[in-house]
C-alpha cells in the first residue's frame, strides 16, 4: 500500500471510507505500497497496472477493493477458468449432511507437493483460497499448504489458481474437515506445524451450533496430532463464536498454552484477544468486516513441548 495510506486496525467506519478513498486516488501513481493493516511488509511490489485495475478511484470505495488490493501481488483477476466461469456459493452449509458425509481421498502426497517431509499447515474452511495461496507463495521452500473447503467449486477455482502459479507447495480438499481432518492429516509424512480456523460459519441459531466446525472431537485430533511447539490459530468477527471457540481450546490448558505467555511480542488486548493478526495478511472475511468496523476476535495456542 502507498505510504500515504498508513491506517490502524481500529476506525471509525465513515472517517476510514473516505480518508482510503482520498488515498486510493493518488495509487496508482505508486509502484511499492503495503497492505493496509502491516507495518512488517513494505517490500511487496505491485505494477501501477495492476493497482488501477483493482481499483477506479472515481468510484465510492468498496470491501471488494480493499481485498483487490491486498491480494494484488497474486494477480489472480485474470486469471479464472473459462470452464469454471463465475463461482457462485452458498454462503453457509450444513456439514451434517448426508452428502458431506463421505470422508475425501487421500491425496498422493508425492504428487501434491515437492517436498511432502516439510511442515504442514492446514487451513480448514479455506473459503476462495488466497490467503492461503498467498502464504504459499512467500514460504515456498519453508513448508506445505493444505486447505479444506466444503464448498467444492471453491475448491477447483483455488487448484486453478495455484497451476496458473505453478506452486508446489499447496493443494486443496473438496473436504469437510470434520469427517476427513484425521485420515488426511494423519496421512501426512511430515509434521504438522499450524492448523487455522478463520471466521468459520458462525450457525447462529441454537439448535445449528452442532453445525459449527470446532466441536470437542475435532479440538483433540488437532492437538493430537501438532508436532511440539505447534500453533492452533483461530478468529471471528462474531463475538459469539470467537467465545466458542476460545472455549474449547482454553480448557486445554494442560496441552496447549496462549502465545502471548511466550512471545511477548505478540500481546492482547484486556480481554484476552490478540491484537494484531500474526499471519502478515488478512483473510476476505476479516477485511469486509473490518471495513464496516467490525472487531476481529483473535487466539493462538500453541502445543506445549
Amino acid at each position: 500500500m502507498a505510504s500515504s495510506l498508513c491506517l490502524p486496525y481500529c476506525y471509525k467506519p465513515f472517517v476510514f471510507r473516505r480518508a482510503a478513498k482520498q488515498a486510493l486516488s493518488s495509487l496508482v501513481a505508486f509502484s511499492n505500497f503495503t497492505p493496509l493493516h502491516h507495518r512488517h511488509y513494505r517490500n511487496r511490489i505491485f505494477s501501477p497496472a495492476c493497482a488501477s485495475a483493482a481499483i477506479d478511484a472515481n468510484k465510492e470505495l468498496r470491501s471488494t477493493d480493499l481485498v483487490a488490493l491486498e491480494y494484488a501481488e497474486l494477480n489472480l483477476s485474470e486469471k479464472i477458468s473459462g470452464e469454471l466461469g463465475h463461482v457462485r456459493i452458498r454462503q453457509h452449509v450444513n456439514p451434517l449432511s448426508s452428502s458431506f458425509a463421505m470422508p475425501a481421498p487421500i491425496p498422493d502426497w508425492n504428487q501434491v507437493f515437492r517436498d511432502p517431509m516439510l511442515p504442514l499447515t492446514v487451513d480448514i474452511g479455506s473459503g476462495s483460497g488466497r490467503f492461503l495461496i498467498w502464504l504459499a507463495k512467500r514460504n515456498p521452500d519453508s513448508g506445505n499448504y493444505l486447505g479444506l473447503e466444503i464448498r467444492q467449486k471453491l475448491v477447483r477455482r483455488a487448484e486453478f489458481w495455484v497451476k496458473e502459479l505453478a506452486l508446489s507447495n499447496i493443494h486443496f480438499v473438496f473436504a469437510n474437515a470434520s469427517v476427513s481432518f484425521e485420515q488426511l492429516v494423519y496421512a501426512y509424512p511430515g509434521p504438522l506445524m499450524l492448523v487455522s480456523i478463520l471466521c468459520p460459519d458462525p450457525h447462529f441459531k441454537k439448535r445449528h451450533h452442532k453445525r459449527r466446525v470446532v466441536q470437542k472431537p475435532l479440538v483433540d485430533l488437532i492437538i493430537n496430532r501438532l508436532m511440539p511447539g505447534g500453533k492452533v490459530f483461530v478468529q471471528s468477527d462474531v463475538l459469539e463464536v470467537a467465545l466458542d471457540m476460545r472455549k474449547q481450546f482454553d480448557v486445554e490448558s494442560c496441552r496447549l498454552q496462549h502465545i502471548d505467555t511466550t512471545d511477548p511480542s505478540m500481546p492482547c488486548d484486556d480481554e484476552g484477544w490478540l491484537l494484531n493478526n500474526p499471519m502478515g495478511i488478512r483473510t476476505e472475511r476479516e477485511i469486509h468486516a473490518e471495513f464496516e468496523g467490525a472487531k476481529i476476535y483473535r487466539r493462538m495456542y500453541q502445543k506445549l513441548k
